[in-house]
């Protein structure tokens, strides 16, 4: 219910298009940019000339929203790129990350938008992970991790605090189960509802945010990590949601764009703190204190490295 609330009264939205600098000579990852909030914060972000890659699994989806943004702003300087990005199967994200790799020598914000929510039951990833986890967690770990060195490189010379991860979450992770990560449970072999799949699969988004801002921090690598839960808004997210459950997004969501201005904050806004959380639709915000804790998130850090250690 607070969560609710708080998407339906936000307050005062920070950054939009209507005051975002422009951007040219920015470089910028979009994951699941295709459609829903990720294609909303492609077009504000070309719309200020930076060059966006919209990294998606299917080519022929990406590039029809490669053409539709190009057509609602024609005098953009900017550029949109096609990168394909199929987090259900590790064996393909580092050549994805290396296509990237092989043409740029920056990248400013990776934004981890890309997820899935409820799927099937029964539904799994090439190597046989419950979809919500390989996807949501496991893939944009890998695929993060595969960028890391642009990224370091990349803040080497940018302002400080500049270069980017941001996490997209939910406020669904708030409603997880305690323990919040059952590792001994990680293959459902005690099945759980989708919802509690899904849940769970967002709370490793946060996990993952506050850890990497840890050891951004030790290492000084001068890479900000932060999650954040974007709102409540009918996409295409929803598809394999019950019905009832749908037509109450419907009902309670607004205009994706919104969505969009809360991960423009996340990534641009030079008073997000590393390792901090933002809520709807781009203010800083707290999450339930065991989400962010520190032998928990070094625990599913290491978990996780060693589910991609043979995919790097």
């Amino acid at each position: 219910m607070a969560s609710t609330l708080k998407n339906m009264f936000p307050g005062n939205r920070l950054l939009t298009e209507h005051n975002l600098p422009l951007q040219e000579g920015k470089v910028f990852i979009v994951t699941g940019a295709n459609s829903g909030l990720g294609k909303e914060l492609t077009k504000i972000l070309y719309s200020k000339h930076a060059k966006v890659y919209v990294a998606a699994r299917s080519e022929s989806k990406a590039k029809a929203a490669i053409e539709e943004v190009r057509r609602l702003y024609p005098t953009s300087k900017g550029d949109l790129v096609y990168l394909h990005l199929d987090l259900s199967d590790l064996t393909t994200i580092k050549k994805s990350a290396d296509d990237f790799l092989a043409k740029e020598q920056r990248l400013d914000v990776l934004f981890n938008n890309a997820g899935v929510m409820t799927p099937p039951v029964g539904s799994k990833t090439a190597q046989g992970y419950e979809l919500q986890l390989g996807v949501n967690s496991i893939g944009t770990f890998l695929f993060t991790r595969c960028l890391n060195s642009i990224l370091t490189a990349t803040a080497s010379s940018a302002p400080p605090n500049s270069v980017r991860v941001v996490w997209v979450s939910s406020a669904a992770a708030e409603t997880a189960p305690k323990p919040a990560i059952d590792f001994s449970n990680m293959d459902y072999a005690r099945d759980e509802s989708q919802w509690q799949k899904y849940e769970r699969s967002k709370v490793g988004n946060i996990l993952h945010a506050c850890e990497a801002a840890r050891r951004s921090e030790s290492n000084r690598n001068g890479v900000l990590h932060v999650s954040l839960h974007p709102g409540i808004f009918p996409t295409d997210l929803q598809r394999t949601m019950p019905g009832w459950q749908a037509c109450l997004v419907k009902a309670l969501g607004k205009d994706p764009k919104y969505g969009a201005y809360t991960q423009l904050y996340a990534g641009l806004d030079p008073r997000v703190e590393n390792g901090g959380f933002v809520a709807p639709h781009g203010r800083p915000d707290k999450v339930r204190k065991d989400l962010c804790e520190e032998e928990l998130g070094k625990k599913y850090w290491e978990w996780t490295e060693k589910q991609v250690e043979r995919y790097t």
